[in-house]
């Protein structure tokens, strides 16, 4: 998608985050000089809605890795005890099909040559995490997380891994209302941010759209 924006516009493009390959939903873009206002949309608050796989563990925590495990999926009273442990702040491990660098190197590339490192753990929000349905050993969940959490690092946590993962928000941007056919005017987008996003906005953004 940034590319082929960037070959249409022949601008600078940049993009707010990063989704897994796997992942669908809303990516946030910038191009031109208003890729410069990056800082004001990275770390926001993400929403998505996963389906769970909670009978088998993957190698990447998501349906491209392979099998490791097999098991008995949890009744539904022992996956809420679960999920009850990862609601509000929790310390996961970062999957190590992910892109953090490990000494200098991608994690996902020592993991695709077979060498097993110790992944940092990292600290994360989830402010909600929703049982929308479960069937089949297969948990749908909607939840809503910091910037930078691992969907697939919760997955993990319970034992199962992610089949389907959708991102449905960035924010206050909702994928119901994307359009890749329409661009926001730099100042509509930047207003509908809370002010402490809107502070990380650089001097030269500000002064191109008269803020200053």
């Amino acid at each position: 998608m940034i590319a082929e924006l960037r070959r249409r516009t022949g601008a600078r493009t940049g993009h707010a985050g990063t989704l897994d390959p796997f992942a669908t939903g809303l990516l946030l873009v910038l191009s031109g000089w208003t890729t410069k206002l990056q800082p004001c949309f990275v770390g926001l608050d993400k929403r998505y809605v996963t389906d769970i796989d909670l009978s088998a563990t993957t190698s990447t925590g998501d349906p491209e890795g392979a099998i490791v495990s097999r098991r008995d999926a949890p009744d539904a009273d022992a996956l809420e005890e679960r999920l009850a442990s990862l609601r509000g702040e929790v310390e996961l491990p970062i999957p190590a099909a992910s892109a953090v660098k490990i000494d200098g190197e991608r994690a996902y590339r020592l993991a695709r040559r077979g060498v097993e490192v110790a992944m940092p753990i990292r600290r994360s929000q989830v402010y909600a995490l929703d049982l929308v349905g479960y069937r089949d050993g297969v948990a749908t969940l909607d939840l809503r997380v910091s910037s930078g959490t691992y969907v697939r690092s919760i997955a993990i946590a319970l034992d199962g891994h992610c089949r389907t993962l959708r991102r449905v928000e960035v924010g206050p941007f909702s994928v119901e209302h994307a359009d890749p056919e329409l661009m926001l005017a730099p100042e509509e987008a930047l207003d509908r941010l809370p002010p402490e996003a809107q502070a990380r906005a650089p001097m030269d953004a500000l002064r191109r759209m008269g803020r200053t």
